[in-house]
């Protein structure tokens, strides 16, 4: 069994929803297994639709990858878009990022 990490995704009204998400996977997908609200993720994590847009906290951006092209595209139709917008489905947790913490959109909840 893989081991899983914790992350925290917080709703505009500050609700957090704390998750564990099995290590490989994206955070997007733990998102969508637990429910959490906002994250629809219509494409299924493709990078075809922004639905899973997320505001992560400044503490953790440097931790992640750079964004690819694909995500830069698929940000430029989604709303609110800021400096630490990313897409969770391009987001692979791993222990590294045990504890990550992002805000979901107003726009999607």
């Amino acid at each position: 069994m893989k081991r899983a990490f914790k992350a925290t995704f917080i709703a505009d009204n500050s609700i957090a929803h704390a998750i564990a998400v099995p290590e490989g996977w994206s955070l997007m997908e733990g998102a969508v297994k637990h429910l959490v609200p906002g994250i629809d993720a219509d494409c299924g994590g493709a990078c075809a639709c922004a639905t899973c847009h997320v505001y992560i906290e400044p503490d953790w951006l440097a931790k992640l990858p750079a964004k690819k092209d694909t995500e830069e595209a698929m940000l430029d139709f989604a709303p609110g878009v800021k400096s630490n917008s990313r897409l969770s489905c391009q987001i692979t947790m791993t222990e590294a990022l045990d504890g990550i913490v992002m805000r979901v959109p107003k726009s999607q909840q």
